[in-house]
């Protein structure tokens, strides 16, 4: 085996001997072989199954030979939008493209279409007719049945339609494309590839499928918000590889099913070290160098992945969807060999920058019931109180902290992938959290409270504020007692179901009182496969099927949006319009508790007046009188006081 990137051209293959490739992988982003890369770990696995990969990535979707530069592949074409959703890489939540791709080179934007796993599936088709394509990746795992885009504002129909693809293998799909590979290569044909975990194929008749449930028809989907919600709700009660049922989704039109058949099963520990421990070239492939090569892998290339999988099933994640909710990790012993390489690095500065996942202190499922039996179908772990049954303990992810952070070369490891508080709080002792303090915060630690109202963290699936605040009261007591001065970095989002004006003011009520305002604010994006999105779209949360307040307005997410920077001049008309349909004027003055000052405006005959609780500030100073019975004299005083502030 030759320790150097896949073949990206017919030279690449010609050096190792290949007359032709038994995959050729069609990808969104730029190459970069990395195991933080999705791209990368499939094509490592193929490989070391005895496969050969080649690479074509960001190719011209206008020019068909774009995707012949590698030849016709012997097995079949493999397709990945790239690691992030298309339409999230290309669009903000406003819908306004993004000015720059970090998966691609130098940055630049639009080296790849939109609905690219679409767009290329297509593309692939318009040249080879019969030759077998497999979609994978976040884009297709997260649009495999019917969803609704946010971009186009539709529920649109399975991917595996629209890309003209003949299976999907969705999740993560280190299982399940082995076992295409090896069908494939045993002379299946791909039509009769109907019976992997964790794939997704369409047929003409269900008369040879078995066990499965039946889902409503796409049309009838289209045409009723209501039906959507209860199938979306089946199919999130489907997502464990232990108890997860096969699903059928009609399309009546077109004559064909959808069927989604069960997860593939988690990884073993054994299984995740061997992944990680793959020849990969840890970088991106040095054709991009003189273009200024792929911004995305600066954040990963110092980090270390130390698990899969997330039990805390947030309602706007799509963990849940792809990567499920039993934890899968790597030994120590993988870890600490993959650290060990990072330090050999040439610009290696002694810095590992995380070491965790979608959440850094999950280490091993829930409970141990998990890896036989499977995750609760109708029960989170965490919300809305941590189970009986949760397994609340962090030993050993701090005993993997001291042996990476006493490695030579080593100054200092980071943990920035975020950590979940509130099973912090259900462990029985605070070990954790001082070991957090005293060596991986650098000044600030970012959280997720995501909101203060347990009105819009309810359907969040978010614990209460009270549980976030007890977290807040502890870090701050243990880094006095060690002496530190490091702050909390809260992560607030705006617009989510649930939230009206009155809940987002308690939000900016709650930023006034601890002093902060931040830099940005994340207004809830719809992105494809989460109850959120659901919510959104439907009106209804899927799992209770009661009525929800979504707010879907332009003006009224931007109102929200600016009440959490209330203090940004920028935003001073926003907020005075907010506070005035929330009936909370009384926010609005010159007392330490309002969040803005009255301002001079001119009515139409000239004459200035104070926009100030709805009253004439004018004709109470003539009377020496303001709002609150304070004397003109005091307002003047408290303005002088406040100044600069």
């Amino acid at each position: 085996m030759i320790h150097d990137y896949l073949p990206v051209s017919r030279g690449d293959m010609q050096y190792r001997g290949w007359k032709q490739c038994d995959f050729v992988y069609v990808i969104g982003d730029a190459y970069v072989d990395h195991p933080s890369f999705g791209p990368g770990i499939i094509s490592r696995v193929l490989e070391s199954r005895g496969y050969k990969v080649g690479i074509i990535a960001q190719p011209d979707w206008k020019n068909p030979e774009s995707i012949q530069i590698l030849g016709e592949p012997r097995l079949g074409f493999l397709v990945s939008g790239g690691n992030m959703d298309s339409m999230v890489n290309h669009y903000s939540v406003s819908k306004k493209r993004r000015s720059q791709d970090a998966y691609t080179p130098g940055g630049e934007m639009g080296k790849r279409p939109d609905y690219a796993a679409v767009v290329y599936g297509n593309l692939i088709r318009s040249v080879y007719k019969d030759k077998p394509v497999i979609i994978g990746g976040i884009e297709a795992s997260l649009r495999r049945l019917a969803h609704y885009d946010y971009w186009s504002n539709k529920l649109k129909r399975s991917l595996l339609l629209d890309s003209q693809a003949d299976l999907i293998s969705y999740g993560m799909g280190e299982h399940s494309i082995v076992e295409i590979a090896d069908a494939l290569n045993s002379g299946i044909e791909i039509k009769d590839i109907t019976f992997i975990d964790g794939t997704v194929y369409k047929t003409k008749s269900l008369e040879n499928v078995y066990d499965y449930q039946l889902l409503p028809d796409y049309e009838e989907l289209k045409n009723n918000k209501k039906k959507y919600a209860e199938s979306f709700y089946v199919q999130y009660c489907n997502t464990d590889p232990f108890t997860g049922k096969r699903l059928a989704e009609p399309y009546g039109r077109d004559h064909l099913f959808v069927v989604q058949n069960p997860p593939a099963k988690p990884l073993t520990k054994e299984e995740m070290d061997d992944i990680y421990d793959l020849p990969y070239m840890r970088n991106y492939h040095p054709m991009y160098e003189e273009a200024g090569g792929i911004p995305a892998i600066r954040e990963v290339k110092f980090s270390l992945i130390s698990n899969r999988g997330c039990f805390g099933a947030c309602s706007f994640c799509a963990l849940t969807f792809h990567q499920g909710r039993i934890i899968q990790a790597r030994s120590h012993e993988s870890l600490v060999k993959e650290a060990k390489t990072l330090t050999e690095e040439a610009d290696f500065k002694g810095y590992i920058h995380d070491v965790g996942g979608p959440t850094a202190n999950f280490r091993f499922p829930a409970c141990k019931k998990q890896m036989t039996k499977g995750a609760c179908t109708n029960k989170q772990c965490l919300f809305p109180k941590p189970c009986k049954n949760l397994n609340a303990d962090h030993g050993d992810y701090i005993r993997l902290l001291q042996k990476l952070r006493s490695l030579p070369k080593v100054k200092k490891v980071f943990i920035r992938s975020g950590i979940r508080f509130d099973y912090l709080l259900a462990d029985k002792n605070r070990d954790f959290l001082r070991e957090l303090c005293r060596h991986h915060v650098s000044g600030q630690l970012k959280v997720a409270p995501e909101h203060v109202s347990d009105a819009v963290l309810r359907p969040m699936g978010k614990p209460e504020t009270a549980v976030y605040r007890q977290f807040v009261k502890e870090y701050k007591q243990m880094n006095e007692k060690l002496g530190l001065k490091q702050y909390l970095v809260p992560y607030l989002m705006s617009s989510h179901p649930g939230s009206t004006l009155k809940e987002a003011v308690e939000l900016a009520e709650y930023l006034r009182d601890i002093g902060y305002m931040p830099e940005q604010v994340q207004d809830f994006y719809p992105t494809p496969s989460t109850i959120s999105t659901c919510m959104y779209y439907t009106g209804y949360d899927p799992r209770t099927m009661e009525k929800i307040y979504v707010p879907v307005n332009p003006h009224e997410k931007a109102m929200q949006r600016a009440l959490i920077q209330y203090r940004n001049p920028a935003n001073y008309s926003l907020v005075l319009e907010a506070l005035q349909k929330a009936g909370r004027t009384d926010l609005i003055g010159f007392d330490s508790k309002c969040l803005i000052r009255p301002r001079n405006i001119k009515s139409g005959q000239g004459e200035k007046h104070l926009a100030y609780k709805g009253k004439d500030v004018n004709k109470q100073r003539e009377s020496g009188k303001t709002s609150g019975s304070r004397t003109k004299k005091k307002t003047i005083r408290n303005v002088h006081n406040k100044k600069g502030k």
